[in-house]
């Protein structure tokens, strides 16, 4: 497959609008496409990266082991020396996980999604988990910067025997500069299937907050940052799974918290909304500690990023 064959990669009509605008630095340029390529495998009770491609402005940290009770999982940090994504920028992100693997991936920083007066930005990120094997894709917050355009796109194949979850945070903007829903466009999709391609879940997010009343009911209300996890794991799991973490989450009043057994009691979803982004990652990782321990029998301990 050509590098530059996921560039177009059926970007909504919402989005693909902003593609006939004034000339910028050519889509597909040196710079402007970030490519990142990880398999793993456990070999010897630990999982080691077996393959790896990128290309600037995305780069991968070499694995560390920083777990007392999973001594062989494998953390991954995600860099971008570009400091964020700029208009016209297409990144691809390709994750394996095979051989009973377990790995825990976040990223450096939040992924800031900088001004824009021409174009827009995407990235496709396609994560496979095969049988047996065990993944936490955990980034940190994705930050729509003033009149930015955003598409993103997460596809997750996962088998029925393996353990997935994946968690994704939308903040308002620069909320330290008091900057928030000034951004254009910024269009989340996450689609989901087995090692069969039959179909778990599928969900569009689609927030265009000058065309949109986000503070009314229904939609965002008092809040202005959201959260998602999704957990995908065997179907035996599902339903105790859902009842411990509605018995167990940490109850902050800043928080509202939901969650839902997916299609075909393929997983569980939890819907997060707040004000603060530390309240809406404690819940995540109080949600993947749960998680953690019912699948692997093994502690969490949160990893600080210096």
């Amino acid at each position: 497959m050509n590098k530059l064959d996921f560039v177009s990669d059926d970007i909504p009509n919402e989005v693909q609008k902003y593609n006939s605008e004034i000339k910028q630095l050519e889509v597909g340029k040196s710079g402007k496409v970030g490519i990142l390529e990880i398999e793993l495998k456990q070999g010897n009770n630990k999982t080691t990266i077996t393959k790896q491609f990128s290309q600037v402005p995305l780069q991968i940290q070499r694995a560390i082991y920083p777990e007392e009770s999973l001594p062989g999982m494998a953390y991954l940090y995600i860099i971008s020396p570009s400091g964020g994504i700029l208009q016209g920028d297409r990144y691809k992100i390709d994750v394996t996980l095979k051989n009973n693997a377990t790995s825990h991936i976040t990223t450096q920083g939040a992924t800031r999604i900088y001004s824009m007066n021409s174009n827009f930005a995407s990235q496709i990120t396609n994560i496979t988990v095969d049988d047996n094997c065990y993944l936490e894709y955990i980034p940190d917050q994705i930050i729509p910067y003033q009149n930015s355009r955003y598409y993103q796109k997460v596809n997750l194949n996962v088998h029925d025997n393996a353990t997935m979850i994946y968690s994704e945070v939308l903040a308002p903007g620069r909320m330290a500069m008091n900057e928030y829903f000034d951004y254009d466009i910024c269009y989340l999709r996450t689609y989901c299937k087995n090692q069969e391609n039959q179909f778990r879940c599928l969900e569009n997010m689609k927030i265009e907050p000058k065309n949109q009343n986000l503070t009314s009911s229904g939609v965002l209300g008092k809040y202005k940052i959201v959260g998602t996890v999704y957990i995908l794991t065997k179907k035996e799991c599902i339903s105790e799974l859902e009842n411990m973490i509605n018995d167990n989450l940490e109850k902050l009043e800043e928080v509202s918290i939901g969650t839902s057994i997916l299609p075909n009691e393929s997983g569980v979803i939890v819907k997060i909304l707040g004000n603060s982004t530390e309240d809406i990652f404690a819940t995540i990782y109080n949600t993947l500690k749960i998680t953690r321990k019912k699948i692997l029998g093994a502690k969490f301990s949160k990893i600080r990023k210096n």
